[in-house]
């Protein structure tokens, strides 16, 4: 099976450069939010989410993409210290702001730290790209019998930063479409770019790169290495692109998608979504 065989990929639209809403729109929503997601689909329509998974201490699947509460709640700590009735009591919404924290236009308004089962229903038709955090490895296999569970498997791409983490993934759903972690995502970029080969490409198990677009001031990706990715039947993502004029060249290039925590400016540039995608 080649990679873009695979039942994640036949199901996408068919068009030049997938919408992802990073977090579900950063933004211009509260992050990793049931809010954020449905706006994202719905308002900004987009192709796919991207979402970070963690775990509670009685072991539940949340949507956060940090080890700990800080940045997003009025809470403390790591996600993994609360259970997740004590994670339900904080506002997810508490600090985000879209002017510099004049005003915090969400907060009180009821949004939560949703579980991973409750996007999974909320959104049943939805591609999704998700990261399995390291501080969750412990629940691999648990956040593998979710997807399952939810018959959500062949709309899915997963995958962890950390090595260890995505072989685990790939070896507990090698029928799931699966991106690359990072010290594997660095060898294939630099194959790719290099015209060198890696034993990472000839891993057909494993189809995307998720990968930012610049590094240390250099662009990485550009149609030479477009090319070279096509050829070797690999995906590619990039992250985090929230620039106008930017946000246009990727659409240029045909780059094959492009996460973004402003959906709304990408969504202006690649017009409306067609009549038969699904949500």
């Amino acid at each position: 099976m080649t990679a873009f065989s695979h039942p994640f990929f036949r199901a996408l639209p068919p068009v030049p450069t997938l919408a992802i809403a990073h977090r579900g729109g950063a933004g211009v929503s509260p992050e990793n939010t049931l809010f954020a997601f449905t706006e994202a689909v719905t308002k900004h329509e987009v192709h796919m989410l991207e979402l970070d998974v963690q775990a509670t201490r009685d072991g539940v699947l949340v949507i956060a993409h940090d080890d700990d509460v800080d940045r997003c709640t009025e809470g403390r700590g790591l996600v993994a210290s609360f259970d997740h009735v004590e994670l339900l009591r904080l506002d997810a919404a508490h600090r985000f702001t879209l002017d510099a924290g004049a005003s915090f236009p969400e907060r009180g308004k009821g949004h939560r730290i949703p579980r991973l089962r409750e996007l999974l229903d909320a959104l049943p038709k939805t591609p999704l790209n998700i990261e399995l955090k390291p501080a969750a490895a412990a629940y691999a296999a648990a956040f593998v019998d979710e997807l399952k569970h939810a018959g959500a498997l062949e709309r899915v791409c997963i995958g962890s930063e950390d090595d260890a983490l995505g072989l685990r993934l790939v070896e507990l759903a090698p029928e799931a479409c699966h991106f690359y972690a990072r010290d594997a995502l660095i060898a294939a970029v630099f194959a790719l770019k290099s015209g060198n080969d890696a034993p990472v490409l000839d891993d057909s198990r494993v189809q995307v790169l998720d990968m930012p677009l610049q590094w240390e001031g250099m662009r990485l990706v550009d149609p030479a290495f477009l090319a070279a990715a096509r050829a070797r039947g690999r995906w590619v993502n990039v992250w985090t692109v929230d620039d106008e004029a930017e946000l246009a060249r990727c659409v240029a290039e045909g780059i094959p998608g492009v996460m973004t925590d402003r959906p709304d400016r990408l969504a202006s540039l690649l017009g409306p979504k067609p009549a038969n995608s699904a949500k």
